[in-house]
């Protein structure tokens, strides 16, 4: 049988549009909403840089090479534009009709360029000339493409073209999207854009129209395997503003003339184009002013401290007591920092390992590991210094670490390091323990990212641990591993093993179960296997937040998968891996996805639970989430994106259900 699979891009454009949904979803208060259209706007923007750029790069190989692929670029672009053009006159309603009626009726407006004009000439004009922090940028005219690098990935511009040919440009200043207008009545907020297009207008009779271009944001390191990787990357972050346009988002009310000059100098044409409102870069709203205060915002969910917190043991002797998990932001990510902080200080730690992919601008784990090198620990680290928009920020720390004195090594050719893993040694005790986790060591992204993390002092998982720092250390090549699942050595033979031994389950007569919970689930082979797995009975369960190329619920092919997506206050970011149930239980966590890059070409580290307790605590919150009837939604055939109605009696979303579960459990520890 010829299977089916969901287009990758054209599955994660759905899932862009069930957050477009939380903006529309008036169970949520009026400013998190507001909050969604940003993440909506933050999310397509990093598409276009990053996927788009992809496909078109795909229309650049042989014309032999293209007939061989599945998805044809050109006719996948366009079905891209369709889908995005569909979606963002979505998004226009959801704003001017519900978000904009419901601001006003609170007393927050914004304010229009007609009554800025107006009512605030005055006020644009002065603040235009006297108030603005940075020298307004103008280029009179610009007509050669070598000079519309000017225009700058994701920055806001306001053009008009020139009566002789070209184009006048420009740039909205960066200082502060939202002004706050003098008003009696109520609170009035322009957008700094507006102002400008008024000002710019009393002074060249001209009017003006927005423009955001997104651009190929890949750093495209052709050898990666001579001379230094981080050279290189250092040297290609500098072209990231200046590559490929992927997309020019242009008010739709542009007259032909502007729209002209601009596809000439740009070197564009209309299939480049997406015709938008008079205002773009949504993703500002992240910082849109809010003069009412919590009441229009979620009430806030406090982090629960672990015991060893509350009583300040140390964190040594609770691991040793027994595994610990954590699920974060639920429980505080201080559980983490107070642990290696913990280590930076303890003078029985000899050595510090740990492998770093997004770290905070201001990492007080990079702190502590600072500190531990002071004290005179060995601390090694590994720098992903590929994490696609983290790359500056992580080449930093890994200077200041190895100014310091730890050993720090970057990216590897061909490879990243995506595992969440931290191993720490006493010396004289010969005592070592591990952590491994499905997200960053990232105390930002911890209280917005939902991830579990295993502490542990297991012989069988802290000597394997070991062994991938070894492997990241160049002491090793190939691991020996039995309890960890570690890619690119056992990951795809292991998953597939297990799929396996529900599939031989079933043929005994007994019941096969599955149930996964991923980012994303992409990899074609792995899709085929849980295709076999459901054909022969076996019951398969799928949370997806992302991209889902698993096409559930077809006769024949994956009528026993059933598929769901949640998308609420936290970002779903764990993954949890459950096969069998019962005594015949096998759980695991980690930070791989099953896509053919995780999968085959990262390295990752999958750690099995096995403390009862732990795997429990995983077992019900997987279970509150199967059953979520507020946030989550099917994903069917279709692509519905349908939200969940009637599949429990609970009318709280599983992420609130979650918190007042381990608040409860951490009461009665």
């Amino acid at each position: 049988m010829k299977y089916t699979f969901f287009n990758r891009d054209l599955s994660w454009l759905r899932f862009n549009a069930r957050v477009l949904q939380e903006a529309q979803d008036k169970q949520n208060p009026l400013f998190e909403r507001i909050k969604f259209l940003a993440i909506y706007s933050s999310n397509l923007d990093e598409f276009f840089k990053v996927r788009v750029s992809d496909i078109r790069q795909i229309k650049n190989l042989d014309k032999e090479l293209r007939k061989k692929l599945i998805t044809k670029p050109n006719k996948l672009l366009k079905e891209i534009k369709q889908e995005v053009n569909r979606q963002g006159q979505l998004l226009g309603n959801i704003f001017r009709n519900e978000i904009i009626p419901e601001l006003n009726a609170l007393g927050i407006h914004i304010v229009s360029t007609n009554e800025i004009s107006g009512q605030y000439k005055d006020f644009a004009i002065d603040f235009i000339e006297n108030k603005l922090k940075e020298p307004l940028v103008i280029k009179d005219n610009f007509s050669t493409e070598e000079e519309c690098l000017f225009i700058e990935n994701e920055k806001l511009y306001l053009i008009t073209a020139q009566p002789e040919g070209g184009i006048m440009c420009v740039k909205v200043p960066e200082e502060s999207r939202f002004i706050e207008l003098p008003s009696e009545d109520g609170h009035k907020i322009a957008y700094i854009d507006d102002i400008l297009k008024v000002y710019l207008k009393e002074t060249y009779d001209k009017v003006f129209f927005e423009l955001k271009v997104s651009r190929d944001a890949e750093l495209y390191i052709e050898d990666e395997y001579s001379g230094n990787l981080l050279d290189k990357i250092k040297n290609s972050l500098s072209n990231r503003n200046v590559g490929q346009i992927t997309r020019a988002l242009i008010d739709a009310k542009v007259d032909k003339a502007t729209n002209e000059q601009l596809q000439t100098v740009l070197d564009i044409n209309d299939t480049d184009i997406v015709y938008g409102g008079e205002n773009h870069k949504m993703k500002d709203f992240f910082g849109f002013p809010n003069p009412i205060g919590d009441v229009l915002e979620h009430k806030k969910l406090p982090p629960i401290d672990p015991d060893y917190i509350k009583t300040g043991t140390s964190v040594f002797s609770v691991i040793k007591e027994k595994e610990r998990m954590l699920h974060f932001p639920f429980e505080s990510y201080d559980g983490i920092l107070k642990w290696i902080e913990e280590a930076a200080e303890d003078k029985e730690v000899t050595v510090i390992k740990i492998t770093l992919y997004r770290v905070s601008s201001d990492s007080k784990i990079a702190k502590a590991l600072l500190r531990a090198v002071e004290n005179g620990k060995k601390v090694f680290v590994f720098i992903e210094t590929k994490a696609r928009f983290d790359e500056e920020n992580n080449i930093k720390w890994g200077k200041r670490l190895e100014d310091a004195g730890a050993r720090v090594r970057y990216s590897f050719p061909g490879i990243k390091v995506h595992s969440k893993i931290l191993y720490i040694e006493k010396g004289a005790t010969n005592e070592k323990f591990a952590y491994i986790g499905t997200g960053n060591f990232n105390e930002k992204t911890a209280s917005i990212y939902t991830d579990f993390g295993l502490l542990t002092a297991r012989t069988a998982l802290t000597e394997e641990v070991r062994q991938v720092f070894s492997i990241l250390e160049g002491e090793l090549i190939v691991p020996k591993i039995k309890n960890l699942l570690v890619s690119p050595f056992t990951s795809r033979t292991s998953f597939t093993k297990l799929v396996d031994k529900e599939i031989k389950k079933v043929k005994q007569g007994m019941e096969g179960f599955i149930f996964l919970k991923l980012n994303s689930i992409e990899d074609h082979k792995m899709i085929k296997h849980l295709y076999k797995a459901s054909n022969e009975g076996v019951k398969i369960r799928l949370i997806v937040r992302g991209i889902c190329c698993l096409v559930p619920g077809i006769k024949g092919q994956s009528e026993n998968i059933e598929v769901v997506s949640i998308i609420d206050r936290f970002l779903e970011h764990s993954r949890v891996y459950i096969f069998g149930s019962g005594d015949e239980e096998k759980m695991f966590i980690g930070s791989a996805d099953w896509m053919t890059r995780n999968i085959d070409h990262r390295i990752e580290v999958v750690a099995p639970v096995v403390e009862k307790e732990n795997s429990q605590i995983i077992r019900d919150i997987m279970q509150m989430q199967w059953e979520d009837n507020v946030k989550g939604r099917m994903i069917d055939a279709d692509q519905t994106n349908e939200v969940f109605t009637n599949r429990s009696s609970y009318d709280r979303g599983s992420q609130e259900r979650i918190y007042d579960y381990l608040k409860e459990k951490n009461r009665k520890d």
